[in-house]
């Protein structure tokens, strides 16, 4: 999971792409760049570390000239947490120059990877990335364009991605529409975003989704849209919904808000003969379910764990051992509101299951009565191929435990999830509309070859 951003037409272009990475840094915090376009050349500034830590000299900019940026924001699904993964990935194509930021995950690489290198194609980094890179490298055609068409032909997986050369942006989603992609206004600029945040922002206006299937390709002319692909039924991910998107986002034609709260009431619902003096949320992306949830329950909703802003979330620390360290610095609870009180906490997902041992524990010990968990997703049981960091089966908590099992395992009173029926009628869309194989086993793409998660433990259905 990453965090992109493209600015066309806009003397500020550096600048705009910095401010649109702040706004998405939910996405990733191991790494940031932005690399701009003077029309002949690029320039790039990048580093490991959140927007703010990347950017803190502002003299960065005065080398970043030009009124075209792209920008991104690293999660690493596929390749070393390395300071050379960090996007925008930028190469030499023989008289000119190109840079990639791309959020998403590809299933189909090994193979392809096995023969670029085969034909002699030498890589910088460990992503997939680069991999669309050396398609392009290869690929006859007039336009770029055209080359980038021929090269996303070849490639299956979850792309939302923006490519940068001297003197345009292209913009292109793969067929599914599997991770959120917008373009917006400001002005005579053109922007293209993983959220709509990001749009907020910079007073942009939103426009529209970049379509499954569409490449749009922008520059001095304007912009045109293309159908680089017959676009599939929509596979979107049911998780930006539920725990990655920012609720201020829409995506997907719907508000991320509404969804968070439409959860939390249908949890209600599903688990009403459960009692409880207090809701509270695991904050941030819980907030708002929880308040949905307290509404329809009619049990209060009151604040009782602080979260400190100036640690990211836990869920993106690439190792278990930073996840278990960040626990404790990142929350801390209210005690007043707690002591003597029956606790509802209401939780987006459990995945491996880390941070919310240690929440309880916390909560206990400032002297919850009673402690009840209510999670506004079903139970992750399988890994995520499209970009979401899900583990393999055996470290996911529901991976081969059943909910009683979990609630013993995390030492609650009760544990209650949200149904997928329940999830997906949530979103008063089309249940085939959405990928749910975290939950269902069930996977829209088919994987091919060898993945740094098991595939042989997990369905698949094409």
């Amino acid at each position: 999971m990453c965090g992109i951003i493209g600015i066309q037409n806009n003397s500020e272009a550096a600048t705009l792409a910095y401010m649109g990475l702040y706004a998405q840094q939910h996405r990733g915090q191991e790494g940031a760049g932005v690399v701009s376009s003077d029309g002949i050349d690029l320039h790039r500034h990048m580093g490991p570390g959140l927007v703010s830590d990347v950017f803190s000299n502002s003299n960065v900019f005065d080398s970043l000239v030009g009124d075209y940026a792209i920008g991104h924001v690293r999660y690493s699904t596929t390749g070393d947490s390395d300071p050379k993964n960090i996007g925008p990935l930028t190469f030499n194509m023989g008289n000119y120059s190109l840079s990639i930021a791309h959020n998403g995950n590809l299933v189909n690489i090994d193979k392809i990877r096995k023969e670029l290198q085969d034909d002699g194609a030498l890589f910088q980094t460990s992503t997939d990335t680069e991999v669309i890179i050396h398609l392009l490298a290869r690929e006859t055609g007039e336009t770029l364009a055209e080359k980038l068409k021929g090269a996303l032909l070849k490639i299956e997986g979850a792309y939302s991605l923006i490519i940068l050369s001297p003197n345009e942006i292209i913009a292109a989603r793969d067929p599914y529409g599997i991770r959120p992609f917008c373009m917006g206004r400001l002005r005579d600029t053109l922007i293209f975003a993983s959220e709509t945040c990001a749009l907020d922002l910079l007073g942009a206006k939103y426009v529209r989704e970049v379509k499954p299937g569409e490449m749009i390709v922008a520059n001095d002319d304007g912009f045109e849209p293309q159908i680089f692909t017959e676009p599939k039924q929509p596979k979107h991910c049911i998780f930006e919904y539920i725990y990655f998107s920012r609720p201020d986002s829409r995506i997907f034609g719907k508000n991320v808000d509404k969804m968070r709260r439409a959860f939390g009431r249908r949890l209600s619902r599903e688990h009403n003969k459960e009692t409880g003096d207090i809701v509270i949320s695991v904050p941030d992306s819980s907030n708002t379910c929880a308040l949905g949830y307290s509404v329809e329950s009619g049990i209060k909703h009151e604040i009782g764990l602080i979260r400190n802003h100036y640690v990211g979330r836990t869920f993106i620390f690439p190792s278990q051992r930073l996840r278990d360290l960040s626990v404790r610095l990142k929350f801390n609870t209210v005690k007043g509101v707690l002591k003597d009180k029956e606790v509802v906490i209401i939780d987006d997902s459990i995945v491996r299951g880390t941070t919310l041992i240690k929440l309880v524990k916390l909560i206990r010990e400032s002297g919850a009565k009673k402690v009840h968990v209510r999670i506004s997703s079903p139970p992750v049981k399988y890994p995520c191929f499209y970009g979401m960091d899900f583990p393999t089966t055996e470290e996911l908590a529901a991976g081969d435990r059943d909910v009683k099992e979990i609630k013993e395992m995390i030492d609650v009173d009760s544990l209650g999830y949200l149904s997928l029926d329940g999830t997906i009628e949530s979103t008063s869309q089309n249940k085939s509309n959405f990928c749910t194989a975290c939950f269902s086993g069930d996977y829209p793409i088919e994987m091919k070859g060898e993945n740094d998660k098991e595939v042989s433990k997990v369905s698949s259905c094409t």
